[in-house]
């Protein structure tokens, strides 16, 4: 070997430790650099989602409620397909109360009538239509194979052709017994759901505990903390309200009276009691439907549902629906919203509970054999009630021509 050589190859061995230093040094730098970065991108991830699951703005992960801190939860109510759907995983209920909104502020799952048929749970839904009641029905059963009572309300927009499914409703998440994995990501790590976290804080922190909508975490939600003084106001707003929802004309849907037709037949088929009935909304609420010429197709819902299954009807005008309107009312709180006092009445009726206290002509059992007489008696009763109440049915027709001059 030549002296060139071998200087070089003495110092590329001085010089191999050098560089390999220098390489561990490089690869400890980038390894400390890599480990900087994923902690100030996740750590604000984890520490968001460990936020939101304790403030729980949705009550879907059942985590304590502290007073003062998340205790108020004003975004709950708009998110009840949501948190109904993980309640019924969680609690599996034997029995259920169906039906829109209505129902979920009138009808108490603890009624003393429903004492031998808990846990019960009120799984009524915002603007739901007939294929979301059917859908939730199916996640219930997939719940609870011993679901062994359901009542179901029906509403007249229920069965409108242009009720679509609501935004939040999601085939996803039902029929599971798990929270869905979507819904956990979003629940978890969703700045949406941090604002609404923020939101729940500033809420606890100005709400008492009596001002809740929800009350027990049985899905009710009574109207606890209305303004008994605006009882009046709110009739003119809803009845107003309403033919801003009926301005279109109003399609009888075949699709959602088959629906219908499949909750029946699922109840049979799974030997599960079956109660249905119409919903006793105020005088005027009739009124509105008929001022906005779709009284007969109101009577054809009717006559179309008993052919499917008899059914309660609690609607037309009764001591309980023509209450006079005033801020003293006792049945309502506006023309639609029945009390709970209502609610109690009608589960006293439907389950044959303290009959004693429940008017005779309040709830009337129709079917396809007394159908026409029944929906007679209801016009020969409108016109008493026009009659004897001409400020309520001026009122509605003041609303309505007002309305009406709206569009033009």
């Amino acid at each position: 070997m030549s002296i060139n050589n071998r200087l070089s190859s003495t110092y590329s061995q001085a010089s191999s430790p050098q560089k390999s230093e220098k390489i561990v040094g490089s690869k400890r730098k980038y390894r400390r650099y890599n480990w900087i970065f994923l902690l100030s991108v996740f750590l604000p991830v984890v520490t968001v989602g460990v936020f939101n699951i304790i403030v729980d703005p949705y009550d879907v992960f059942n985590t304590p409620n502290f007073l003062g801190i998340n205790h108020s939860k004003p975004r709950k109510d708009n998110s009840d397909r949501l948190f109904k759907a993980t309640d019924i995983i969680r609690m599996k209920p034997v029995t259920v109360l169906l039906g829109s909104s209505r129902t979920k502020r009138a009808l108490d799952p603890n009624h003393p009538a429903l004492e031998n048929h808990q846990p019960a749970y009120n799984l009524a839904l915002n603007s739901i239509n007939s294929y979301e009641v059917r859908r939730y029905l199916e996640h219930a059963i997939a719940n609870q194979k011993q679901l062994g009572l359901v009542i179901v309300s029906l509403d007249f927009f229920m069965f409108r052709k242009s009720n679509t499914n609501e935004a939040n409703f999601s085939e996803q998440r039902l029929e599971k017994k798990h929270i869905y994995f979507k819904d956990l990501i979003d629940l978890t790590f969703s700045l949406d759901v941090l604002s609404a976290s923020k939101e729940t804080i500033i809420d606890s922190k100005k709400t008492l505990p009596e001002q809740l909508r929800y009350g027990e975490k049985n899905g009710f939600m009574p109207k606890l903390n209305l303004d008994r003084n605006e009882i009046e106001s709110r009739f003119k707003k809803y009845i107003n309200v309403y033919y801003k929802s009926y301005t279109e004309q109003y399609q009888l849907s075949n699709q959602y009276l088959d629906e219908l037709k499949k909750i029946v037949d699922l109840c049979q088929e799974n030997q599960i009691k079956l109660m249905l009935f119409i919903s006793p909304s105020h005088a005027t609420q009739w009124e509105a439907i008929r001022s906005s010429g779709k009284w007969s197709i109101f009577e054809d819902w009717k006559r179309k549902v008993v052919e499917i299954t008899p059914v309660f009807d609690f609607s037309g005008y009764n001591n309980i629906t023509t209450e006079p309107i005033s801020n003293d009312m006792k049945n309502y709180t506006d023309n639609s919203y029945y009390t709970k006092e209502v609610g109690n009445l009608v589960l006293n009726k439907l389950l044959s509970y303290k009959e004693e206290e429940v008017l005779k002509d309040f709830g009337i059992l129709i079917n396809p054999e007394n159908i026409e007489s029944h929906l007679a008696k209801i016009r020969q009763e409108r016109e008493i009630w026009a009659k004897n109440n001409p400020d309520e049915v001026k009122l509605v027709q003041e609303i309505k021509q007002k309305y009406d001059a709206s569009l033009n």
